[in-house]
């Protein structure tokens, strides 16, 4: 007797990411329309850059990219491309990808000191 294995169609589970560019937009350094373009030609489906094929969605307002893709997808590959966008836009040097919640992340300026050195 032979027993054939019982596929069930399921709910597929999403999550949402966030990526807050409000600090670098607001100075008019970064351009979120062109870092949305970057994440959609560049995130991997089954090994296919650029080929989302509705498991990945990304939407974007004016400082804020959404990215809802069905799982497995992994928060820190989104970190990965926003700081490989960094560099490519030149502005690795200048700002920092740091997470600020659970499927949040934020695009921050590196704190400066003033440089200020002590001589005796």
């Amino acid at each position: 007797m032979e027993f054939k294995p019982v596929k069930r169609a399921g709910k597929k589970s999403v999550a949402k990411f966030t990526i807050d560019c409000s600090q670098p937009v607001d100075d008019k350094v970064f351009d979120v329309n062109a870092f949305n373009k970057f994440l959609h030609d560049r995130i991997k489906v089954n090994g296919k850059a650029g080929q989302l094929a509705g498991k990945v969605e990304i939407a974007s307002d004016k400082s804020k990219v959404s990215v809802s893709a069905e799982l497995p997808f992994s928060k820190r590959y989104l970190k990965y491309l926003s700081k490989k966008f960094l560099k490519k836009s030149q502005l690795r040097d200048f700002l920092h990808v740091v997470a600020n919640g659970k499927n949040s992340y934020e695009l921050r300026y590196f704190k400066v000191s003033g440089g200020e050195t002590e001589e005796k």
